[in-house]
C-alpha cells in the first residue's frame, strides 16, 4: 500500500465503507475506484472521498456498509465468583498461565505494577496502538498504527523516559481497568487482585472514529466513539497473535452500540461468532448499559387501527440524532410523522428504494428517511431516520402494517452519550436492549450485578435478542469494582467490568483444559457451557431469563459439577 493510500485510512477527507468483498469488491472498485483494505476472507474496507458521499448514504451503499459507532460501557469480586474456594482444591490453583488475555479498547498503562512479573519485567506481550501515525505500517496491522512488543515495553520500563520508547498511553483508563480486572497482579496494600494473574496480556488501542462518520450519525463532537471496522481489525490482530505464539486466547471487548438489528447478524457480530468457534479462542462481550436508558421501543400493529402510535421526547439542545425501525419479517411497515408543533407528514408508503428529505415549515428540522424493504444482512425491513436540528418536544410516529402479516417491530435510538439524556421514548421497553455485538450467537455475553447485595445492575442491558435467542447467558460482578488506573485504584461500574471478570475466568478454564491437557478442544461455546453448569441462582427466578441469563458465574461450582459431587 502506498503512502497516499495509507493516509486515506486516517484522513477525515475519506469515509470508511465496510463491504463483503467477495460479493462487492469488483462493483465497489468500478463505482468508486478507491483504496481497499482487506480484513479477512469476508470483509474489506473501502476509503471513499467525502465529496462523493451524499446525505442518503444508507440508500446509496446500504446500511450494513456504514461502520457502526461504538461507545464505552462503563458507567470482594474474587469471593463472588468462587475463586477463593477454587484455590483451595488440590490441583486447581489456576492463574491463567500459558493463556493470552486480549483486549480491544482504549489502551493500557503498561507502567503499572499489576502488569509486571515478579522480576519487574512486563506481562504485556503486545500493544497495537492504532492512533500512532506510522508510514512503515505493514499488512500485519492493516497498514496503520504501530506495534510495541514485549521487548519494546521492557526497554521502556528500564528507561528514565519510558514514553520516548513506547509512546502509547491510556488517556481514558477504560482498557487499563479491564485488563487489570481480568489479569492484574495482586496488590496486597489495596486488597486487589485480578483473576488470571499469570496470563499474558495483549492490548489493541483503538483509534477514534472519524469526524465525518460522527457528523453523519450526529454523535456529539466531545463523545468518545470507535468504528466497527477498527474493532474488527483489532480482534483479527489478536487472533493472529495467539496463532503465532501457539497459545489459547480470551478476547474481551468492553464496547457497545445501539446500531444494528440486535440479532447478531451485523458484520462485527458474525465475525466474532466465526472466530469464537475456533479451538483456543474465547470471545467475551458485555450486555451493555442500555436497560434503563429509554432508547428502545417495541410495538405491534393493532387490529382496530392497523397502526401503533410511537412517541419520542427530544431534548432541548439536541443537534441531531438517528433512529432505526426494524420490522420482523414477513411484516412490512410504514410511518407518518407529526412534529411537536403539530405539522403532519402523511403516511410514507413502503416501497422499494423509497427515500425522502422532509423540510418542516414551522421548525428548522430536516428529516432524511430511507426505507430498506429487505436490509442486505438480515432480509428484514429497516426504516432509517436522520434528524437534523430536531425541534424539542414530543414527536409522534404512527407505524402502519399490513393486516394479518405483522409480527411486531422494534425501534432503537442511539446509545447513552450519543444523544442527550432527555431524548428518549415516552413509553420505552427495557427488553431487547443488549448492545451490539453482545447479541452475537457464539460469544459469551455477560450482564452485571452488585456482588454486595446480589442485585442486578440497574442499567444493564436485557435480552433476549430480536430473534429471541438467549442473551445474556451469564451474570458477573460489575458494580463498584476496584480497578487499577494511572492515578491509583478507582471504583468502576458497568457490564464491561463484568465482561472483564468473565474473561479472566475464561483464561483459567483454558489453562485447565488446553494448557494442562485435560481437553483437546475448547472454544467459546465449550467455556460458556462449563460456566452455565456452575451458575448460582435465586429460588425466586425462572431460568434462563432476560435479566440474569442462566445465572451468576461461580467457577468453583463449575469444577464441582465436573467431578460429579453435590453442589455447594
Amino acid at each position: 500500500m502506498t503512502q497516499e493510500e495509507q493516509n486515506k485510512i486516517i484522513s477525515n477527507d475519506y469515509i470508511d465503507v465496510l463491504i463483503e468483498y467477495d460479493a462487492d469488491l469488483t462493483r465497489m472498485k468500478d463505482v468508486y475506484g478507491e483504496t481497499m483494505q482487506i480484513l479477512d476472507d469476508t470483509y474489506a474496507v473501502a476509503y471513499i472521498p467525502v465529496s462523493k458521499t451524499q446525505e442518503r448514504l444508507v440508500g446509496d451503499i446500504g446500511y450494513t456498509a456504514i461502520p457502526k459507532l461504538f461507545g464505552l460501557l462503563e458507567s470482594p469480586t474474587i469471593e463472588a465468583v468462587g475463586l477463593n474456594r477454587l484455590a483451595r482444591l488440590p490441583g486447581l490453583n489456576l492463574k491463567g498461565e500459558g493463556v493470552i488475555l486480549g483486549f480491544v479498547d482504549t489502551g493500557i498503562d503498561y507502567s503499572l505494577s499489576v502488569f509486571r512479573k515478579s522480576d519487574n519485567t512486563t506481562r504485556i506481550i503486545s500493544i497495537w496502538d492504532q492512533t500512532i501515525v506510522n508510514p512503515e505500517a505493514t499488512p500485519e496491522t492493516y497498514n496503520y498504527g504501530k506495534v510495541y512488543t514485549e521487548d519494546n515495553i521492557n526497554e521502556a520500563l528500564r528507561s528514565e523516559a519510558p514514553l520516548s520508547v513506547v509512546p502509547s498511553v491510556d488517556e481514558l483508563g477504560h482498557g487499563t481497568a479491564l485488563a487489570g480486572l481480568a489479569g492484574g497482579g495482586e496488590v496486597q496494600a489495596e486488597n486487589f487482585t485480578g483473576i488470571a494473574t499469570l496470563a499474558e496480556l495483549a492490548m489493541v488501542k483503538l483509534k477514534l472514529a472519524k469526524e465525518n462518520l460522527k457528523e453523519y450519525l450526529f454523535v456529539p463532537a466531545e463523545t468518545i466513539a470507535y468504528q466497527e471496522n477498527d474493532i474488527m481489525a483489532g480482534v483479527l490482530y489478536l487472533v493472529n497473535l495467539a496463532k503465532q505464539r501457539n497459545k489459547p486466547i480470551v478476547i474481551c471487548i468492553g464496547l457497545g452500540s445501539n446500531m444494528g438489528g440486535h440479532d447478531g447478524r451485523e458484520p462485527i457480530s458474525l465475525m466474532l461468532s466465526r472466530l469464537g468457534e475456533r479451538n483456543g479462542v474465547v470471545v467475551v462481550l458485555p450486555a451493555g448499559n442500555e436497560g434503563a436508558a429509554g432508547h428502545h421501543y417495541f410495538g405491534t400493529v393493532e387490529d382496530t387501527t392497523n397502526s401503533n402510535l410511537v412517541e419520542v421526547n427530544v431534548a432541548e439542545d439536541e443537534n441531531g440524532f438517528t433512529m432505526e425501525l426494524w420490522g420482523q419479517a414477513p411484516g412490512v411497515y410504514s410511518i407518518d410523522i407529526t412534529s411537536p408543533s403539530g405539522e403532519y407528514i402523511p403516511r410514507i408508503p413502503a416501497r422499494l428504494g423509497e427515500s425522502r428529505t422532509i423540510r418542516f415549515l414551522f421548525e428548522s428540522t430536516i428529516l432524511y428517511i430511507s426505507y430498506l424493504i429487505a436490509e442486505a444482512q438480515t432480509g428484514d425491513q429497516l426504516i432509517f431516520l436522520r434528524f437534523v436540528r430536531p425541534a424539542p418536544g414530543i414527536w409522534r410516529f404512527r407505524v402502519y402494517g399490513i393486516k394479518d402479516i405483522t409480527t411486531g417491530f422494534h425501534i432503537w435510538l442511539p446509545m447513552t452519550g450519543f444523544v442527550r439524556e432527555a431524548t428518549r421514548f415516552v413509553k420505552p421497553n427495557p427488553e431487547t436492549t443488549i448492545t451490539t455485538p453482545g447479541n452475537a450467537g457464539i460469544p459469551i455475553t455477560v450482564t452485571a450485578y452488585d456482588y454486595r447485595n446480589q442485585s442486578i445492575y440497574l442499567n444493564a442491558g436485557r435480552g433476549f435478542t430480536r430473534l429471541n435467542n438467549i442473551k445474556p447467558e451469564l451474570a458477573a460482578p460489575g458494580v463498584e469494582l476496584l480497578c487499577p488506573s494511572s492515578e491509583g485504584f478507582v471504583a468502576k461500574t458497568g457490564t464491561s467490568m463484568a465482561a472483564a471478570v468473565t474473561a479472566g475466568i475464561g483464561a483459567l478454564l483454558l489453562e485447565w483444559g488446553l494448557v494442562r491437557g485435560k481437553l483437546i478442544y475448547m472454544d467459546s461455546t465449550a467455556v460458556k457451557q462449563f460456566l452455565i453448569r456452575g451458575v448460582k441462582r435465586s429460588t425466586n427466578e425462572a431460568y434462563p431469563n432476560k435479566v440474569w441469563g442462566f445465572g451468576m458465574i461461580d467457577i468453583y461450582r463449575t469444577f464441582d459439577s465436573l467431578r460429579g459431587e453435590s453442589t455447594l
